[in-house]
């Protein structure tokens, strides 16, 4: 009953998948911004700032902070099924966690989207 509300996807496999595709999307938003850091002889706040100001920098960016909310969901999930066995800490867990997800979420797009 717990699993059928609280679990993201449908299945195991929707989890898995779920974990897989935003754990490729986070790779590559590391591995660009690694790439961008290394590659830029001067680091200021200006270039910083023209990185982030790009729209297609923006999406980039939001969709790896939902990226990582996905992630950090099903794998809290997985745990607290696995590890945190009364029912009523194991719901409380798990709203906190989507509590936080938002919250983080809806505090990135603030951060990005903001002018």
């Amino acid at each position: 009953m717990v699993r059928s509300v609280t679990s993201l996807g449908r299945s195991g496999l929707h989890d898995w998948m779920i974990q897989r595709v935003s754990a490729v999307l986070l790779a590559a938003y590391t591995v660009y911004l690694c790439a961008f850091l290394f590659s830029t002889a001067e680091m200021s706040f200006t270039v910083w700032q023209a990185l982030f100001s790009q729209t297609w920098f923006k999406i980039f960016s939001f969709l790896a902070i939902v990226s990582l909310c996905f992630h950090a969901w099903v794998g809290l999930w997985v745990i607290s099924t696995d590890y945190l066995k009364p029912v009523s800490i194991r719901l409380i867990f798990q709203v906190l966690v989507i509590v936080l997800c938002i919250a983080f979420l809806l505090w990135g797009a603030q951060i990005l989207w903001s002018f």
